[in-house]
């Protein structure tokens, strides 16, 4: 996977985007196999675990993964995959379902700012706070006016967070809406697998159309050079955990990381 295919993923800024030109599968000329797939994806994670290590070491940087997409687009899926091969330590995920009263009674970024990883940590958001310029929005229980706002709020926030010392990535796991309904039915078809189903996912298919516009005004208004956004194909499970696991390791390696050095002369360290 070249970082001229990950260039091609990253969504500008305030430009129009437009999901249905991006495919949900690999490319045509992409000749790969699940299997090699895999093979390269187990590399990635052995390199994710060496630069996670340099980074729980250190503790003076974080990383915001954020993960968006449709349901079964493999946000649950993609957390076990990549993460296979990296220590528990200091890896954490988060998952974001409909607000508590209580923080309703709060405005909307304060139950994300929480969540945020300390210097040392990765956190996941398994969905975020994107939540509340996409459901709010689809449901009709916003204007307009008050999501453009909540775009501002979002980019300053990950501003913030940025110049904080948090480098944040962010990826929209991109399904088709036939690709859903096969998983939908397998869900259907699995007793094993009818906890993971709730009225919401058949309503949100329902408005597949709403939630591509409310996708793509998000992501255009908020993919920063600071906090960008990416398009990961999701219908072939090897292969979004692939691309994701690499823009991670690209993330990772970009920052610069380094051992620490002991706190302590161990020219006096004597075992005895």
């Amino acid at each position: 996977m070249s970082s001229h295919k990950h260039t091609q993923l990253r969504v500008k800024h305030n430009a129009k985007l437009v999901l249905d030109d991006i495919n949900t599968e690999p490319d045509s000329n992409d000749s790969a196999q699940a299997s090699e797939w895999g093979h390269a994806l187990k590399k990635q994670g052995e390199r994710l675990d060496a630069l996670q290590s340099m980074l729980h070491a250190g503790k003076s940087k974080a990383v915001l993964l954020v993960l968006q997409g449709m349901d079964t687009s493999g946000k649950d899926g993609v957390i076990r995959s990549v993460f296979t091969h990296v220590s528990p330590l200091g890896v954490r995920a988060e998952a974001f379902g409909a607000p508590s009263e209580e923080e309703k009674r709060h405005d909307f970024l304060w139950r994300i700012h929480a969540k945020t990883p300390a210097f040392g940590d990765i956190a996941v958001f398994n969905r975020s706070h994107y939540e509340d310029v996409l459901v709010t929005r689809v449901r009709g229980w916003i204007e307009k006016k008050t999501w453009e706002q909540r775009f501002q709020h979002i980019r300053n926030f990950e501003a913030m967070l940025n110049d904080s010392g948090v480098t944040i990535l962010k990826c929209f796991l991109h399904i088709s809406k036939s690709e859903q309904k096969k998983r939908l039915q397998a869900r259907l078809d699995d007793p094993s697998k009818h906890w993971k189903l709730q009225a919401s996912d058949f309503e949100d298919r329902k408005l597949w159309g709403d939630y591509m516009a409310a996708y793509q005004d998000a992501m255009s208004a908020t993919s920063t050079p600071l906090a960008p956004w990416y398009v990961i194909p999701a219908d072939r499970k090897p292969y979004r955990d692939l691309v994701l696991a690499e823009l991670l390791v690209q993330t990772l390696e970009g920052m610069a990381l380094a051992t620490p050095e002991p706190q302590f002369d161990l020219s006096t360290a004597k075992l005895r």
